[in-house]
């Protein structure tokens, strides 16, 4: 009897210690096939070439396709919903940006609760906007802007992506910051809103430095300002705005995220590849083209980050009461 109940009890360890052995097990030979990387944004745009920079070498690094999944729309939440219903087994990833912490707040009733459902994985990098003017507008600084605006109170016109978008909250803080007043015109997209700006239809916009930064140089924009807290190695002779308005900051940042209940092996095993990637001279050159600053850390650190973007967030649009369409 003793030796059948030695014998049970043998059988019952291992049979508990089974799921954990299996998940360590995956975690080691994750990935074994394609891996997708569903993004909320168009192609094409500064984010799909990172999502797709980062994609590659996760290729290399892993073995197997990390592939770019382009899901557009309703600010990014369709993408989003996606991956917090996708299995948690590190097959579906989610490119997450700041925009995803507005909405948090932006939205009244989401299907999700980002900080909840989505498992930081890595953060990526941070950028910055830069404040363009049509050159019609006869500033050449922020201060000069200011008093632009307040002398013009509603005749300027400020374009963004959208509402909620961090073109606008990006404008929007400014705003609250100098007192001034500026027609907000939201547009479906970049191009659009890119293409008045340069026509003229549209007087300033707070807008990526991939899409502006030939713009800028060829004197078709006038950029006054950064929005990251310091200067842009992309744009070093352009300012900052918080060199004029004290404590200013609008950057966006991008990361991995994963569904909630992926194993923490497989968060670990991307965190440390998706750093090697930042520590790498070549792509390192590719981001600092994208006018981004690489944010090397671990997954609790993505994961402060994330909380701390959203409580600032909630407070700007809670204060401006902006709502999404």
């Amino acid at each position: 009897m003793k030796l059948l109940r030695r014998q049970f009890l043998c059988l019952t360890t291992a049979a508990a210690a089974l799921p954990v052995v299996s998940r360590f097990a995956g975690a080691q030979s994750y990935p074994t096939r394609l891996v997708r990387i569903v993004l909320p944004f168009t192609a094409g745009a500064s984010s799909d070439i990172l999502a797709r920079l980062m994609g590659q070498w996760l290729s290399e690094r892993l073995g197997q396709p990390f592939v770019v999944e382009n899901r557009p729309g309703a600010a990014g939440n369709i993408a989003t919903e996606a991956v917090v219903r996708a299995s948690p087994d590190g097959y579906t990833l989610l490119l997450a940006a700041t925009p995803a912490a507005i909405n948090a707040t932006l939205y009244e009733k989401l299907n999700f609760n980002f900080i909840r459902d989505i498992a930081p994985v890595a953060s990526i990098i941070r950028t910055t906007y830069v404040m363009a003017v049509n050159p019609t507008v006869p500033a050449k600084t922020v201060p000069e802007f200011i008093l632009y605006a307040n002398a013009n109170s509603g005749k300027i016109s400020m374009a963004s992506v959208g509402i909620g978008s961090g073109t606008h909250i990006a404008g929007e803080l400014f705003k609250m910051m100098t007192g001034i007043n500026m027609l907000h015109v939201p547009y479906r997209g970049g191009g659009p809103a890119l293409t008045d700006l340069l026509g003229g239809q549209m007087q300033v916009m707070f807008v990526t430095p991939v899409s502006s930064i030939e713009y800028i140089k060829t004197g078709r924009l006038r950029a006054l300002a950064v929005t990251a807290a310091t200067r842009s190695d992309a744009l070093p002779d352009i300012p900052a705005v918080g060199e004029f308005v004290p404590g200013y900051e609008a950057s966006v940042w991008f990361g991995v995220g994963a569904p909630k209940a992926t194993p923490a092996e497989i968060v670990e095993k991307l965190n440390k590849e998706i750093n090697a990637g930042l520590a790498d001279p070549k792509t390192k050159a590719r981001l600092a083209d994208l006018g981004g600053t690489p944010l090397v850390g671990s997954p609790a650190d993505f994961g402060k980050l994330i909380a701390d973007e959203t409580e600032k967030w909630g407070k700007v649009v809670k204060f401006l009461g902006i709502k999404a369409d």
